[in-house]
């Protein structure tokens, strides 16, 4: 927005000095960034969850088959130990049975060559998991980072509309402005937006505003808190301009 030189000797000469602040193409230009920024944050948001809930999916499934593989060579030992109950007693008993042990070591070679080949998947699970560990770090660290660019950007827009927004019930915010009146700028002027519900309500506003049934109407068809917090801000505004 290109700021505009005043000649402020010439405004104060005329009948009725006023300055025209532009605060529409402001509030406009404030509006479109805070829109851009507040869609962009969803998309970021929405894509990170489904990257994450899809994760969470494969961790799941790798804990199953993690699960099932330790069933597995717990099942793999116990056989093991058996085999080698059996090889031992065949040699007590039988120790001429020389071609029914040297079967049952080639059962327990495969079985360990199994257990070998277990412990190696166990090994690979393993690091997917570790792998998919630190993304899920990552993504993490991106959703904090947008969080705290998100909650700058609030404190930048409370400051530019000199607003004031704190929750005083339960689902209930208290919306507060100063510099409304320019003859005195430390006058509030409030409303509290009730938020319970999808069709969001004004129990009070602080001083009353004739247009807040067109307002509200407007809330409900945008859903959009922001915009309707500035064109409080701007009926308040008119509001003493139509008193004067």
């Amino acid at each position: 927005m290109r700021h505009t030189h005043i000649d402020l000797a010439s405004v104060l000469s005329e009948p009725n000095p006023q300055i025209d602040l532009k605060l529409s193409a402001y509030e406009i230009s404030t509006g479109n960034f805070l829109k851009a920024v507040t869609n962009y944050t969803n998309r970021a948001i929405a894509e990170i969850t489904k990257h994450r809930n899809a994760q969470e999916a494969d961790k799941r499934r790798l804990s199953e088959r993690i699960q099932a593989v330790e069933a597995d060579i717990k099942q793999c030992k116990l056989k093991e130990i058996d085999l080698l109950a059996v090889i031992n007693k065949e040699q007590e008993e039988r120790r001429d049975s020389e071609q029914s042990i040297s079967t049952l070591n080639r059962q327990l070679a495969s079985i360990r060559e199994k257990c070998t080949t277990i412990d190696a998947e166990i090994e690979q699970y393993r690091a997917i998991t570790s792998n998919l560990r630190r993304e899920k770090q990552n993504e993490e660290a991106i959703l904090n980072a947008h969080a705290a660019e998100v909650a700058a950007e609030f404190t930048a827009y409370q400051s530019w509309l000199h607003c004031h927004i704190e929750g005083i019930e339960t689902d209930q915010l208290l919306i507060r402005f100063s510099h409304v009146d320019q003859a005195s700028p430390d006058r509030e002027f409030s409303f509290v937006l009730d938020v319970s519900a999808a069709s969001y309500n004004v129990i009070t506003t602080t001083p009353p505003l004739p247009s807040l049934p067109i307002l509200l109407n407007d809330l409900k068809e945008t859903g959009n808190i922001y915009r309707f917090i500035k064109l409080m801000r701007m009926a308040f505004t008119e509001s003493l301009h139509s008193l004067a």
